[in-house]
């Protein structure tokens, strides 16, 4: 049986779905493929090829090292192995349309396609997790925020979301105790949205006049008065941090936020 050998100084993913793809095209092949990823020294390509040279066999790869592309063309030819570069062709003539030098860095592509799913798996965890709901796992949340009705929650969580952050707001809601979930999250990760009563009650009668709310018992300056006093208490009580959004855009705040996050990106890894 044939041996299909997929090298790589990343994954080698990327190119297996490009071979699957292919033997898609020969339905009867019987064919084995046997990825080696990770491969970044020239003892590494030479152990592969010599492997390959003791059975019918192909070699494709995608090393982004100019030196491992060199390495692996002479090995091939010294132990009569067919090798396939998948990679060397494109970045030679991308760098002679773009005038620019390939930067030889493995993963990169794996690590793009990564962060492109988690920014979409964190993006719907953020949509369920809007405005209180599902609150019975908030604690899988890389950070919640929490404030009265018009303190930007929304759009700051998803303003997180969309730059990978698992995010969820819960709403301060007069007269009702915060959810008990909401409690048992660790108070570094729980933001409160503040900002002046004046603010907080000027953004509130736009809504009320758009949806015909009452005034009096929602957009008031003294109805904004008495909910920020009671978001400035809780955070008291429960050690949240907060975040004052009177007279910042969205992408400020949750910069600040971003800023104030451990580990510098999503899940705690270094950006």
């Amino acid at each position: 049986m044939p041996t299909l050998y997929i090298v790589s100084d990343a994954t080698g993913g990327t190119a297996e779905r490009v071979v699957q793809a292919a033997l898609v095209q020969f339905s009867e092949a019987d064919v084995r493929i046997e990825r080696r990823p990770k491969v970044r020294s020239a003892e590494q390509v030479r152990k592969v090829v010599e492997e390959a040279a003791i059975q019918p066999s192909l070699i494709l790869h995608t090393l982004v090292s100019d030196e491992l592309r060199r390495t692996m063309l002479e090995e091939a030819r010294l132990y009569h192995v067919e090798a396939l570069d998948m990679l060397g062709p494109l970045l030679e003539r991308l760098a002679a349309l773009l005038k620019l030098t390939p930067r030889e860095m493995p993963g990169l592509f794996e690590e793009r396609l990564e962060a492109r799913w988690r920014e979409i798996e964190a993006v719907d965890f953020s949509f369920r997790h809007d405005d209180g709901q599902n609150t019975e796992d908030l604690d899988k949340a890389e950070v919640v925020l929490v404030g009265v009705s018009r303190s930007m929650k929304t759009p700051t969580m998803l303003y997180l979301a969309y730059h990978g952050w698992f995010a969820a707001n819960v709403p301060l809601i007069p007269g009702m105790d915060p959810p008990k979930a909401l409690l048992r999250v660790p108070a570094e990760k729980v933001f409160c949205l503040i900002m002046l009563p004046e603010r907080l009650a000027e953004l509130r009668r736009v809504r009320a006049e758009r949806e015909g709310i009452p005034v009096e018992s929602y957009a008031s300056f003294a109805q904004a008065q008495q909910e920020v006093q009671l978001a400035r208490r809780l955070c008291a009580n429960y050690g949240w941090r907060r975040i004052d959004v009177t007279n910042k855009s969205v992408e400020e705040a949750g910069r600040e936020i971003i800023g104030l996050l451990p580990g510098g990106g999503p899940g705690g890894t270094e950006w």
